[in-house]
């Protein structure tokens, strides 16, 4: 057997947490024959609610979990980490203007930053989950400079996965058969869901989407409306968020991470922006369709853009700069 790896999740003991850690004990994330020790941190009053959760997965017997290790310490939380999955954060309460959500956030996240750069390895793979995760994950990195910035990426792979189901049920396939949709920009109700460069199976034949769908008024309308606001429409009928499909996304961002997407496909990651492709400025968390390959990320670069993309391209970049700047004025430096 491979030598265990240190697989951090934060908010351990909340709902995501719940749906997320079960898949990856059991090897579903990290392979088969990679032994695992899980490290579960949350705050302090969760700790009760934490061992609760370790009973249940001492209770699943599984072969690959060498170790679990509750904490509400940061030192003992992101000691020599292969991965840190950054679920926990402040969500938003009523009455809670953005600015309050971030200025809490922003405290989250340059500790856990700062704990990174501290105790994990500095090849450690990081996916902040916590909202408004393209500038937390941002936060994040820059509290830790001695870790590659390409460490670092940010969760839109449930809206990438959303975006593909809904292309799915209109063309009445499965989701397995639609292929490199595109999640431009931010994991907010600015977030582009793009179908111009993907492709669908129709009975053996690949079609473009706009060929396959055969309605262009709903993949520049309802389509994009849907992808965007789902988490609101599951809270609202859920009077839950959306954890089940948050976790499974989580899992398929990290497995990609692990052994590389497939040829000739692409996927959707908040990674940090160079300034050098499809126009985003530069020094932020910006998602990109992307191809992974030995643990690193490429981004897809030569897309065609159209006027209709490159405008809501520039519009979730312009709320994330507008992120970014007023979170940068919480740092402190």
């Amino acid at each position: 057997m491979a030598e265990p790896i240190r697989v951090l999740v934060t908010g351990a003991a909340g709902q995501i947490a719940y749906s997320l850690l079960f898949s990856i004990a059991k090897g579903d994330v990290f392979g088969k024959d990679q032994p695992i020790i899980l490290i579960l941190l949350d705050i302090s009053p969760m700790l009760p609610v934490l061992e609760g959760v370790v009973m249940e997965l001492q209770d699943c017997a599984l072969p690959l979990l060498n170790d679990i290790i509750p904490t509400d310490k940061e030192e003992v939380g992101f000691k020599d980490l292969d991965a840190a999955i950054l679920v926990g954060s402040m969500p938003r309460k009523d009455g809670m203007e953005r600015k309050d959500l971030l200025k809490a956030n922003v405290a989250i996240f340059k500790s856990q930053g700062a704990a990174l750069e501290k105790y994990a390895k500095k090849t450690v793979k990081v996916l902040v989950v916590g909202n408004p995760a393209n500038t937390n994950c941002l936060i994040a990195a820059k509290s830790a400079p001695s870790i590659p910035k390409e460490n670092f990426s940010c969760l839109t792979r449930l809206d990438h996965n959303r975006a593909r189901s809904q292309v799915a049920m209109r063309c009445g396939v499965p989701a397995t058969q639609v292929k490199n949709v595109i999640i431009w920009g931010n994991h907010s109700s600015t977030q582009y869901p793009d179908v111009h460069h993907c492709m669908v199976n129709m009975s053996g034949s690949e079609q473009a989407c706009f060929e396959a769908v055969k309605d262009d008024a709903w993949l520049k309308g309802e389509f994009i409306a849907t992808v965007q606001q789902r988490g609101a429409a599951v809270i609202k009928a859920r009077k839950l968020s959306s954890a089940m499909s948050a976790a499974k996304a989580i899992c398929d961002h990290m497995r990609d991470i692990w052994t590389g997407t497939p040829d000739g496909e692409f996927t959707s990651m908040g990674v940090y922006s160079s300034g050098n492709s499809y126009g985003v400025p530069e020094d932020l968390i910006y998602s990109f369709p992307v191809q992974i390959k030995n643990k690193s990320w490429k981004i897809v670069d030569g897309l065609a853009i159209n006027d209709f993309s490159r405008s809501k391209m520039d519009a979730t970049a312009t709320e994330l700069i507008e992120e970014r700047d007023t979170a940068v004025t919480f740092l402190g430096v």
